[in-house]
């Protein structure tokens, strides 16, 4: 999976948008409840979009993962738009963390795109011996050609936010990315060297949140309130940046297309805010809430905080 004959990906979005050709496929993890009456392995499925298939919208392969409750949450690739002029690196392995398990599935789309099959699974024992880290989440591949995940927990399920390295050609765990101390909570994250800039976000504790949510455990402070902002060639975590009472939960995070412009957006679960942040400021962006039949619109506010 390559483009234009160099590396996988694209130089920036806009160029996906111009030059990038329309999905044929779509790779969707489907996950069993653990309480289902037949347990089962989750499976990924391998949907056709193409409209002029016969197949179209069709689930045209399964493949089942190996053991029952792994649990798998996001996906990433072991290759991207980091190296797109890189011509020596391919997207042919779909990176699958799994929040029940702490494992992770290496998975051949290069063979034949259109039946998966598992290559590589790196086992949570090697997590927690190399890393002492647990319940591994996003994934994103690095110019370096290694893979980055962030994780949750520390080996007895305690909250702690650090981040493992894989190589990229053996997917071997390399050990933790950063150096020092990590963050209090973790879950997703996002790079942009242009500023030399990584930022996580935080859910809870692997033990507080599998449990169930239960409001109590919010106002406890077992929940992320905070966004955590990292020198991202040294590896440092730099600021911690409370979000206030209505950040709270912030998970998803993402920078603006633009590489030039340091600024990007937080959406925080449970006071259903997208939180807007840059070098100089932190602000409520504009969202829509839907209660019932009603929309209800909130205004937009501005906190000032010191800067990144």
């Amino acid at each position: 999976m390559a483009c234009c004959g160099k590396g996988p990906g694209y130089a920036s979005p806009m160029d996906a948008m111009k030059n990038g050709p329309r999905e044929e496929i779509v790779y969707i993890p489907c996950i069993i409840p653990p309480q289902t009456e037949n347990p089962r392995p989750d499976y990924l499925a391998t949907v056709n979009v193409d409209p002029k298939s016969e197949n179209y919208s069709k689930i045209i392969h399964r493949m089942p993962l190996k053991y029952n409750q792994d649990e798998v949450h996001h996906t990433g690739w072991n290759a991207c738009s980091s190296c797109h002029d890189d011509a020596s690196k391919s997207r042919n392995r779909l990176i699958m963390p799994c929040l029940g398990s702490s494992r992770v599935y290496i998975v051949d789309v290069g063979t034949d795109k259109y039946a998966p099959k598992i290559h590589h699974v790196v086992e949570p024992s090697e997590m927690r011996d190399k890393a002492g880290l647990t319940v591994p989440h996003s994934t994103h591949c690095l110019a370096s050609g290694e893979i980055m995940i962030s994780c949750m927990g520390d080996s007895d399920g305690n909250n702690k936010g650090g981040f493992v390295v894989l190589d990229g050609e053996t997917f071997e765990m390399k050990g933790k990315w950063e150096r020092g101390e990590e963050a209090e909570f973790g879950y997703d994250y996002w790079y942009q060297p242009y500023f030399n800039i990584m930022v996580s976000t935080g859910w809870a504790a692997p033990k507080t949140f599998k449990q169930g949510f239960n409001p109590a455990d919010v106002e406890k402070g077992l929940y992320g309130n905070s966004l955590y902002f990292w020198d991202w060639k040294n590896r440092q975590l730099k600021q911690t940046l409370p979000l206030g009472s209505d950040g709270l939960i912030p998970l998803e995070i993402r920078f603006m297309h633009d590489p030039e412009k340091a600024i990007g957006f937080v959406g925080c679960a449970l006071s259903s805010t997208i939180k807007m942040f840059s070098q100089k400021e932190v602000s409520y962006h504009s969202f829509v809430q839907s209660s019932g039949s009603k929309v209800i619109k909130q205004s937009m506010e501005v906190f000032l905080s010191e800067k990144i």
